[in-house]
């Protein structure tokens, strides 16, 4: 049976359980946050087709590794199909800070939505904090906002830089559509665009 575009039948049952450790990728910020590492990762606990890990394994190696704040971009709707339609109250019971900001697969937030996610980024990764983005694989959604970070802070770097740096990190599937890379290569302009239409409201408000 075909739902949505995705085959939603019990095959997922009758696969084998994945035994090898979720895999992160530290992604460095130097020079700008010389000794941090922001953390990539695909979906903890999914079980879809083919793949088919444990969620409390998953956790305790996100636990293991020091994870205190999670950023989720996966929408509700994903995690139920994916089999973990309660992975973000598991999160805050494992002490784990939960941001959820649901870009739908494939997609690219609005820039409004992309500086808070930053500006919450940021805050975390300024207070020290072991912080990790995840999406369904980890290579489109997670992977766009790990560059929209390092195009904000480095000025030095390009966006095709910032790609595959993050291909060469996550793989040749990071930044996934063309939707998504058009995003990086226009992202300066369109955050100086919303940055000076946000300074203009202040202004006017002030007044």
């Amino acid at each position: 049976m075909q739902l949505g575009g995705f085959d939603s039948s019990s095959d997922e049952d009758t696969t084998e359980e994945d035994p090898r450790p979720l895999s992160i990728s530290w992604l460095s910020l130097s020079p700008v946050y010389s000794s941090k590492f922001l953390g990539l990762c695909s979906l903890p606990g999914c079980r879809f087709k083919n793949v088919r890990r444990n969620l409390q394994k998953d956790i305790e190696e996100l636990k293991s590794c020091g994870t205190q704040d999670i950023f989720v971009l996966c929408t509700r709707r994903e995690l139920s199909r994916y089999r973990v339609p309660n992975l973000i109250d598991t999160y805050q019971q494992h002490g784990i800070c939960v941001h959820h900001y649901p870009i739908s697969g494939g997609d690219v937030p609005d820039i409004g939505n992309c500086c808070k996610i930053l500006e919450d980024l940021r805050s975390c990764l300024e207070n020290n904090r072991k912080t990790i983005v995840h999406c369904y694989g980890g290579l489109g959604r997670s992977c766009l906002i790990a560059a929209c970070l390092l195009l904000q802070l480095l000025d030095t770097l390009t966006p095709q830089q910032v790609i595959d740096d993050l291909r060469n990190l996550r793989g040749s599937g990071a930044i996934q559509t063309i939707k998504q890379y058009n995003y990086l290569h226009d992202f300066r302009e369109k955050l100086a665009a919303h940055l000076a239409s946000q300074d203009t409201v202040l202004r006017s408000v002030s007044r």
